[in-house]
């Protein structure tokens, strides 16, 4: 029997999970799409009968609900008959679906960790703060609970793993890198929600180096890296999920996130911290209206949806993996490269967030078909990466492999 899916959320990641799950809609049963706007969930599948026709749209169905309200998403889990929970709504309802699917025994998937709305980085590592907590949980239902599976983290944790398993005797660094070397028409925009792009950077950034949470901030360490297709690109030590689970499964190797940023979002971002726009704590007005500036500067600023028709260029993601095997040094670098203009043209889409919704889908489809269907609570890297690396080739994130310089197959 075929599992049915459920899409919680109806942002621009969510947009991408229902383009390609209609398009791979033979490896599910029923699908459905859910948010607490309807009106978003049917735009959505608008775009789906744009660009794939009737037939395509017809296999998903819209829903509204309060993912906030883990009672609310169980039922619709039980009205939905629903299998697999993909959760692309905010990081903030993370725990709320979840628990949801410990209730009724659905399999969980998130693309990012989750968020309590009135804390910003939150004491290391971050996954022990709620996920993890409930992995016994998980483990005595019996569901499959599959955390951070985007790209990064998700597809950037598979690549670490890879490295580490085929290409290693010893692993000493994982170094993630992420560049999107695209340009978009507007001044100034996240390319993901503001909020929570805006969170990831206002507080400490933690690393793993020397068996140990090192604390910097942000902006405070860069260097440059030499990417495959994008070039030589500036690159600073960023506070990242990955970290946080990598840096338990491989301890005695020190684990990195470094993110690329231009000197205009750095202004910009710093006059706004400095100004304290990107406070999550609440300020009240002269005029005695209460207000979060957070969410005030999230209010103006443009939907990362829409810049999907005017984004051009490439994004390069990679994982840069050193260590030994036989005693003789050796980096690995597996990474995928991904096009604005051909994502918009595939599925509506720019490609941050094409980027992180096809492996929720590839993962998914893995779920369905008992492969990933662990059932208990994992990280990506705990999981045999060659067939979720497989699929993501097949279905539109094609990765490649550098080794020592030289590049190499990696068989899809």
């Amino acid at each position: 029997m075929k599992k049915n899916l459920l899409i919680v959320g109806a942002g621009g990641v969510a947009h991408v999970v229902a383009h390609k799950c209609a398009q791979n809609r033979d490896a599910f049963g029923d699908i459905h799409i859910a948010s607490r706007s309807m009106a978003k969930c049917e735009a959505i599948l608008a775009s789906v009968r744009d660009k794939q026709g009737d037939e395509a749209v017809d296999a998903i169905r819209a829903h509204a609900v309060d993912a906030m309200d883990p009672g609310a998403v169980a039922r619709l889990i039980r009205e939905t008959g629903a299998h697999i929970v993909i959760n692309v709504a905010s990081s903030f309802v993370n725990m709320s679906v979840l628990e949801a699917c410990l209730q009724t025994g659905a399999a969980y998937l998130d693309t990012a960790i989750h968020e309590d709305p009135a804390k910003i980085c939150e004491t290391p590592p971050w996954y022990g703060n709620y996920e993890w907590k409930r992995r016994e949980r998980c483990a005595e239902a019996g569901v499959t609970a599959i955390l951070g599976v985007g790209f990064d983290p998700g597809v950037v944790n598979a690549y670490a793993r890879l490295a580490a398993d085929e290409h290693l005797d010893t692993v000493r660094s994982i170094d993630i890198v992420d560049i999107n070397a695209g340009k978009h028409d507007r001044w100034f925009s996240t390319n993901f929600d503001p909020e929570i792009n805006f969170r990831e950077f206002t507080g400490a950034v933690y690393s793993w180096q020397d068996r140990a949470w090192r604390s910097n901030r942000m902006f405070e360490v860069g260097r440059e890296w030499d990417m495959p297709v994008v070039g030589r690109q500036k690159a600073y030590l960023t506070g990242h999920d990955e970290v946080h689970s990598l840096s338990r499964n491989y301890p005695d190797a020190d684990v990195r996130f470094w993110m690329g940023f231009g000197d205009h979002y750095i202004n910009v971002f710093t006059v706004l911290k400095n100004l304290g726009l990107l406070s999550e704590q609440p300020v009240r007005t002269a005029e005695g209206l209460e207000v979060v500036p957070l969410k005030v500067v999230k209010a103006v600023l443009p939907d990362p949806a829409s810049l999907a028709p005017s984004y051009e260029g490439k994004t390069c993601i990679g994982t840069f993996v050193r260590g030994t095997k036989s005693g003789e040094e050796k980096e690995v670098l597996l990474f995928n490269v991904a096009d604005h203009k051909a994502a918009y043209e595939e599925v509506g889409s720019q490609a941050i967030s094409y980027t992180a919704g096809v492996p929720a889908v590839a993962a998914a489809m893995l779920v369905a078909s008992g492969e990933w269907d662990v059932r208990t609570m994992v990280n990506v890297e705990e999981l045999d990466p060659k067939p979720f690396l497989a699929l993501l080739g097949r279905i539109g994130l094609p990765s490649e492999m550098i080794v020592n310089g030289v590049a190499r197959s990696l068989v899809h």
